[in-house]
């Protein structure tokens, strides 16, 4: 059985979680979630970094001890993986006495092969890297990563000799290790390689001016430097240095390529360097195979910045996790950034993939399969099955890519993957029209087999979803009559067919309901950081993360009974975010109002601001019928789709499009303008459209057809 160690950094317990530590947790969960997936055995470790000059710092100035702040902090980061439902066999504190002993026995082993020496150093530090930096590579006297000014330190520290270590570095990222790249992606193997060639100086792996750290053996008033220390927590999780090492041998790489195992760090760019330079060469001097890979993700950035407290841009997980649950922020986090490249965090961005993906995209779709299933087979799934059909081979295709991309760290194209599968049901559907095919003909052979394959299709998608959504995919098989597994599904629940024929659906408030952007901004202070208290908020968890709220009573959903209020979610599904809208807006469909027919753009306008705009809601609709207006040369009324919302528009569009090519057609909307009358028609949208130079003939702005109706324009 092939057996994978998967780790994250460990995190600095000078201050609470932000969005960029969850985001390298998440990230290794699911990958941790798709290994055991494939049935390997799996190690998952993450922990908390509790030595070093910063801890030291936030200790004296609260007038406490550093191992107080270690304490205080470190189960924050234990509650918020539990909260987060993150998987990890094993959480590694740096000040636990089995870490000690491990830096202990790898610092003997550097000593023996003649590695360390005594020698004076001097040089510009940075306190938040705790390193030190060249000064050709300081801006302006600044740390190239928080911005905030080096200090000039000297001091008498033992050194390593990194410089010994070049070459073999080099053949190292050359050769790879087991055939794959020993740095992912490609662009940060260059980095890294670029900068051992360009030569290495040996390296300073202790300090005498702080205390708070691994005192050095046989080195009086030394302490490990933080970097020899925090990488060696990999190894000290697996029992390295405890007489016990049959952890090590289990999922450390034994280095000639027998077994199929493999050790994979998970870190930021910032960090690079520290794990694929300095941390294999450690390993090399002290006998110790390397490991198989390190892969290296972007920065959440935040106003052009990377997040750091020392920057003051951080982004707490709580207000969102409060408003809209754990699993879209879960989800937000791998479908928004492509691995390996930086990507900005804003509340905007976030709301409206939330809206897209998962309120009208999985949410809706969810909604109304169940809702239509049950109305026509009493409350049951469909009691025939269907083995030749187009959901049938586009799941079989998503499960193909979505494959793939976990397998390169591509999770934004796993979630693509999912999407895809949800619109192909959606498209299914529509196509199929059963809403029709009930009405005129009953519960017909063909019924059962169109609804089994929409339900088929989405127990697939639920079983994709886990890795990235663990509570959400659970919810979904338990709506559609699938007991979820206890431990995760597994490779075989991909194949076709496996939905219980006749078992009972679930009843149920939609389980993303749609979120009011306004009154999501009106309720919190999207430009400034929420504060994480010491102290939890009533209700909330220890971490200040507030438990998941049920919709809004007030919320009328689109698939309850007028005035009904919509029953609890059940345990773990994310969070309403209906407690976000206004009680009048629907949970599941766009909060749109009327509007007036279609105008053409114009030139030369007054300029607006960033919030004059936002209140201009775009959406893409499905036009679902066409006619020309009659008496009129100019004016086609259009049935639209917006979402599960239907309306009607007036757009003066008939000269240049017959109703034949509307049909089916995806356009953009203005949706929440007042309702206009034309030629005795209520106009409910406003169509966008250029305007032709010369010919003033309207073109209808283009949508890719595979966006989901309802989806926010911005």
């Amino acid at each position: 059985m092939p057996r994978r160690y998967l780790t994250t950094p460990i995190y600095y317990v000078n201050d609470r979680p932000h969005i960029g530590h969850l985001y390298t947790t998440v990230v290794a969960d699911a990958l941790a979630r798709f290994h055991r997936f494939l049935g390997e055995d799996v190690r998952f470790l993450t922990g908390t970094d509790e030595h070093g000059q910063k801890i030291e710092k936030v200790a004296r100035a609260e007038g406490t001890t550093p191992q107080a702040v270690a304490d205080r902090n470190a189960p924050t980061f234990q509650r918020l993986w539990k909260r987060f439902e993150v998987g990890n066999d094993d959480f590694i504190r740096t000040t636990e006495a089995r870490h000690r002993r491990g830096v202990e026995a790898l610092i003997a082993r550097l000593d023996a092969a003649g590695d360390l020496y005594v020698a004076s150093h001097e040089g510009w530090y940075c306190v938040g890297c705790e390193a030190f930096y060249p000064e050709k590579d300081l801006l302006d006297g600044r740390c190239p990563t928080h911005g905030t000014a080096a200090e000039w330190q000297k001091e008498e520290n033992v050194f390593f000799r990194l410089s010994r270590y070049a070459d073999r570095l080099l053949s190292l990222y050359e050769k790879g290790v087991d055939g794959r790249p020993f740095v992912y992606p490609e662009t940060r193997l260059n980095e890294v390689r670029s900068f051992v060639a360009s030569g290495l100086k040996d390296l300073s792996v202790s300090r005498t001016s702080i205390q708070w750290g691994i005192p050095f053996p046989s080195r009086p008033g030394h302490v490990v430097y933080v970097w020899l220390d925090a990488l060696t927590n990999y190894l000290t999780a697996l029992g390295f240095g405890s007489g016990d090492e049959g952890l090590v041998a289990r999922y450390w790489p034994s280095g000639d390529g027998r077994g199929d195992v493999r050790a994979v760090h998970l870190v930021g760019k910032d960090i690079l360097r520290f794990h694929a330079v300095y941390w294999p060469a450690f390993l090399m001097s002290a006998g110790v195979p390397v490991p198989s890979q390190v892969v290296s993700h972007g920065w959440w950035l935040r106003d052009q910045m990377k997040m750091s407290k020392s920057v003051g841009n951080v982004v707490r997980p709580d207000d969102l996790v409060e408003s809209f649950g754990v699993d879209a922020l879960r989800w937000h986090l791998l479908a928004e950034m492509a691995f390996g490249q930086d990507a900005s965090f804003s509340d905007e961005s976030f709301l409206a993939r939330y809206n897209a993906d998962l309120a009208n995209g999985l949410g809706n779709t969810l909604s109304r399969v169940v809702r239509m299933a049950a109305d026509a087979f009493g409350g049951k799934t469909p009691s025939e099955r269907c083995d030749d059909n187009e959901v049938m081979r586009a799941a079989a295709k998503a499960a193909s890519d979505w494959r793939r991309a976990f397998e390169s760290y591509r999770l934004q194209e796993a979630a693509d993957a999912i999407r895809a599968l949800v619109t192909a049901i959606d498209g299914y559907l529509t196509a199929r029209e059963p809403w029709k095919l009930v009405k005129a003909e009953g519960a017909t052979p063909a019924l059962h087999r169109i609804h089994h394959n929409a339900l088929e299709g989405l127990r697939v998608a639920a079983v994709l979803l886990w890795p990235i959504a663990p509570a959400a995919s659970a919810e979904v098989l338990r709506r559609i009559g699938c007991a979820a597994p206890e431990a995760g599904p597994r490779e075989g629940d991909l194949e076709w067919g496996r939905i219980p024929l006749g078992a009972p659906l679930v009843p149920a408030p939609p389980l993303f309901p749609r979120a009011d952007a306004k009154a999501y901004f009106a309720a919190h202070d999207a430009h400034k950081e929420t504060p994480v208290t010491d102290q939890p908020k009533p209700g909330a968890t220890p971490d200040g993360v507030a438990p998941s709220a049920p919709s809004a009573p007030s919320a009328q959903s689109a698939n309850s009974p007028a005035g009904a209020a919509p029953a609890a979610p059940a345990a773990g599904v994310p969070a309403a975010a209906a407690a976000a809208a206004p009680p009048s807006a629907p949970s599941e469909t766009p909060s749109t109002s009327p509007s007036a027919p279609a105008a053409t753009s114009a030139e030369g306008g007054a300029r607006i601001t960033i919030e004059e705009f936002f209140r201009t809601d775009l959406r893409v609709a499905e036009v679902i019928a066409a006619e020309k207006v009659e008496r009129s040369k100019k004016l086609m009324k259009l049935r639209v789709r917006i979402g599960e919302e239907e309306r009607t528009l007036v757009a003066g569009i008939a000269t240049a499009y017959s109703p034949e090519q509307l049909v089916g057609r995806k356009v953009v909307v203005v949706a929440n303008l007042a309702p206009a009358r034309l030629m005795g028609i209520e106009s409910n949208g406003m169509v966008l459209a250029a305007s032709l130079p010369g010919t003033g003939e309207p073109s209808l702005l283009a949508v890719d057809p595979s966006v989901p109706s309802g989806t926010k324009v911005k």
